[in-house]
């Protein structure tokens, strides 16, 4: 009996289940009321219409403008076919069909090379070129007047055409919602959240949008076909622009992060559209006032409304559920089990020089990597060392030298081509899929690691063997129990540990991860390095890291980089003590003590609990996401000039308090004040004109503007000027007209920091301020935050507790969104047994074994 109601669920929130009940309901309503039956076929029709159109937005991240192309010419098709070699309704559909496949194969072979507007501007040109033909060719398409007198010789009558309709559109649209859930189709939505990370797994993402286009296109022709049926004629006003944007509209209407968007924008378009035309004919006066109105309600449509209604505040492109978890998951077992005994190298680097403008990036390199063994790539930010995986990956091209892999030559190959070669990545930027659940981001690159590049039918949760290898890759970095999660929704740590789950699942021959400990826990720091070591023992693995404790604990051997020279390579013990990797790797710093802020008496820092009020207290505040609650009662009170640590395990809130604290995240309950006064509920703007910057994890900086025009974009009157800032980071003095996208890490930081204090800040946010940076850095950029001190309070979040308990005056602990120990930084930094319990801390050093510790 729950097996039947369970079903019974199911099948009715099945979205083909739905559109056929909202479809019977208008016919019947339509009976009832004597309204013309064809105006539901109409609806049905341009349901269809958008959805193809939706396909291409909701799935892909396309937004095809001139829709009206295909939808206009398989309309024609179908009129001309028909009148010239006969036939009936079915096969004038499926001429149609064809017609507009052929077509969308053809324009979209060449508009595909362009993305974003381009493409969109140039499906507009292809609409409006069809136009001027079709509206002047009277010969053939009869102009002005267009064709008429299409036959139906089947369904002569409305409600039996009616019928004919409501069958088409319904299979089509199912043979849509199978193809979204078939592998096909969860690989078009990996490509709508981020193409590069899906042509790093080994896909062809320009096959793929094209088979996408074609499938669109295809659909959409059967509703141009059905609508030349409907009319029984065919007009060129179908393709003109000021009909083009017509089913992106309906789309948008009812949502197009939504498989049922498109049916309930064309109920929507076309009931206003019969209703207000019926008494003016400017009826766009009263239609574009309503399309603003749903617009600024809600910009995921009428669905998102409804969604938002029942509490799932979820995209529905596809089904929410994830493959059962079983009851047992079965341990990582490599794909390449046992050393391979071939002694020639997998990859080989000649002479390889890179340049961009004046900035040298690779200055001759050479380099072999062994078939197995862990290789660890070090060198200070902007040493060229993910420049180099960019340019071994084909995301950048080198200028000379040759790369080698397998013995063969890769440098002219595509980017797709390297990774089925075996050759797999993470990014030193996280580059995961955040609008799909983290147990889809996983199966995408298992996928690709079965070479499954297409697959147009079957549901991609059916494979149990690929389902199985998703989840033991999932508990082997420790976020199985996360599965299920959006991975926009995952913390930072746990976003890092996913992606390298996706680098693993490849079951590539040689593995380039870029800097996969940053922004890890020490405990989750302990468990990926032990994995990547078992790896090591049957994969070739190019390691770039800055954690140079770890890296000289695990490495078989170290190539070092500095200014895109290679200076040393060998083994651990002989590298660590190699004079130009003391000077340029851990800098003239290193191993030096950071001096301790001054005291808190010196910088007139309130006691808590004292009369003067606090500069920021937090009250119980509750938050999450889409229904989660992460946040759970925390309480956190900053003074004037001081400087609080936040600390905890990924996932238990840092950042989310952070969000919080700026406006991002909307407060479910409890207070903010600042300066003594309520922001809990202002908007993110006014909270930083209130006196509180953000320097997010990530950096984010603007990539196509300079470091100059960052700065100036944050710049106020009572902010630090450009000469504070170069005198708190000389090195930016040197920088200022390059561009971010092209800084190292580091100088990423260094800007993030900087622009941060171009406004009169009295409390300051810094998001994992060290992540990803050489200890040289680390160093140059503790050093300017104690400066800044002087200048403001601190609030830092960082996973390394050591590193910022030493420069902090109180520090909060958080533990699954509550505070677990509030005070003294000195207290929590000399309680060791403290921090273990409550942080999960192993100190890098007690790894390293005794002979590399002591070099």
């Amino acid at each position: 009996m729950t097996t039947n109601r369970s079903v019974l669920r199911r099948l009715s929130e099945h979205p083909i289940a739905i559109m056929t009940a909202v479809f019977v309901a208008a016919t019947g309503i339509a009976m009832i009321t004597g309204m013309p039956i064809h105006r539901i076929t109409q609806i049905a029709v341009y349901t269809l219409y958008a959805g193809g159109v939706n396909f291409l937005i909701g799935y892909l991240g396309l937004v095809p403008f001139g829709a009206s192309f295909f939808f206009g010419c398989a309309s024609y098709a179908l009129a001309i076919g028909s009148a010239s070699l006969g036939g009936n309704e079915i096969t004038g559909i499926v001429l149609a069909a064809l017609f507009s496949l052929l077509l969308a194969l053809i324009v979209g072979a060449i508009i595909l090379r362009r993305r974003g507007l381009y493409f969109s501007l140039l499906t507009l040109a292809c609409s409006q070129i069809a136009f001027e033909i079709a509206f002047k060719w009277t010969a053939v398409t009869g102009g002005e007047n267009g064709l008429q007198n299409v036959e139906r010789p089947l369904f002569a009558h409305a409600m039996p055409f009616h019928i004919f309709s409501l069958v088409i559109v319904l299979g089509t649209s199912w043979a849509l919602w199978r193809l979204v859930h078939a592998p096909f189709g969860r690989v078009m939505q990996a490509i709508r959240d981020n193409e590069q990370r899906v042509s790093s797994l080994g896909f062809d993402t320009y096959r793929t949008k094209l088979i996408a286009l074609v499938v669109a296109g295809g659909a959409i022709g059967i509703g141009g076909g059905l609508m030349s049926l409907l009319l029984q004629g065919v007009y060129a006003n179908n393709l003109s622009w000021q009909h083009a944007g017509d089913p992106v509209l309906m789309a948008a209407l009812g949502g197009v992060h939504h498989f049922l968007g498109p049916l309930w924008g064309a109920i929507i378009f076309i009931t206003l559209e019969d209703r207000l035309s019926a008494f003016t004919e400017n009826w766009w006066l009263f239609f574009a006032p309503i399309i603003i109105a749903f617009a600024l309600l809600s910009h995921e449509g009428v669905q998102g409304i409804f969604q938002r209604i029942i509490g799932r505040n979820r995209w529905t492109l596809t089904r929410a559920e994830i493959p059962a978890r079983p009851a047992t998951i079965a341990p990582l077992v490599p794909a390449h089990p046992g050393a391979q005994q071939d002694s020639t190298p997998i990859l080989v680097i000649q002479n390889v020089s890179k340049r961009f403008g004046s900035i040298v990036t690779q200055d001759n390199v050479s380099l072999e990597v062994s078939r197995t063994g862990l290789h660890s790539l070090i060198g200070p930010n902007g040493a060229g060392k993910t420049t180099l995986f960019n340019l071994l990956t084909g995301v950048h091209k080198i200028d000379s030298g040759n790369i080698l892999f397998e013995g063969k030559p890769i440098q002219s190959l595509a980017p797709h081509k390297r990774a089925r070669l075996g050759m797999s990545r993470s990014f030193q930027i996280l580059s995961v899929f955040p609008n799909l659940t983290a147990f889809e981001n996983v199966r995408v690159a298992v996928q690709a690691a079965q070479r499954q590049w297409g697959g147009y039918w079957r549901d991609a949760y059916d494979d149990d063997g690929a389902n199985a290898r998703v989840w033991s890759l999932l508990d082997a970095v420790g976020v199985a129990d996360r599965a299920a999660e959006n991975c926009a929704n995952l913390a930072h740590g746990e976003k890092r540990l996913l992606e390298i789950a996706m680098s693993l699942a490849t079951d590539a021959n040689l593995l380039l991860l870029d800097e996969p400990l940053a922004g890890l826990a020490e405990s989750d720091r302990k468990t990926v390095g032990e994995l990547i070591q078992r790896l090591a023992k049957s994969h070739a693995v190019l390691l770039i890291e800055h954690d140079i404790d770890r890296v000289l604990s695990l490495s078989d051997r170290i190539t070092v980089l500095h200014q895109g020279r290679l200076i040393a390579d060998g083994k651990p013990s002989e590298v660590a003590g190699h004079p130009e990797v003391i000077a340029a790797y851990l800098g003239t710093a290193h191993g030096k003590a950071l001096p301790p802020p001054r005291a808190a008496e010196a910088r007139d820092i309130p006691k808590i609990g004292a009369a003067t009020a606090p500069l920021l207290k937090v009250e119980g505040i509750r938050a999450g996401y889409g229904g989660s609650t992460v946040l759970d009662g925390l309480d956190l009170t900053v003074q004037p000039g001081e400087v609080v640590a936040l600390l905890g395990r990924n996932g238990v809130g840092k950042t989310t308090s952070l969000r919080a604290l700026t406006g991002t995240l909307p407060l479910a309950a409890g207070s903010i004040t600042f300066d003594g006064k309520q922001i809990g509920g202002l908007r993110p703007d006014e909270i930083n004109r209130a006196g509180i910057s953000l320097v997010p994890e990530g950096r984010r900086l603007f990539p196509n503007l300079t470091v100059e025009e960052n700065l100036k974009l944050a710049a106020r009157r009572g902010g630090a000027s450009q000469e504070e800032i170069c005198d708190l980071f000389p090195k930016l003095r040197t920088l200022m007209r390059q561009r971010a996208e092209n800084l190292s890490g580091g100088e990423r930081q260094m800007v993030a920091i900087s622009r941060a204090l171009m406004v009169p800040s009295r409390l300051i946010l810094l998001d994992e301020p060290f992540e990803g940076l050489a200890p040289a850095v680390v160093q140059e950029v503790r050093e300017a935050v104690a400066k800044l001190t002087s200048k403001a309070s601190l609030i830092i979040v960082e996973h390394h507790a050591e590193s910022v308990l030493a420069m902090a005056d109180r520090a909060y602990v958080l533990v699954n969104g509550k505070v677990a120990f509030s005070g003294d930084a000195a207290t929590l930094a000399a309680d060791v047994a403290l921090q273990e319990r409550l942080l999960g801390i192993t100190k890098a050093a007690d790894l390293l074994p005794d002979a590399v510790r002591a070099v």
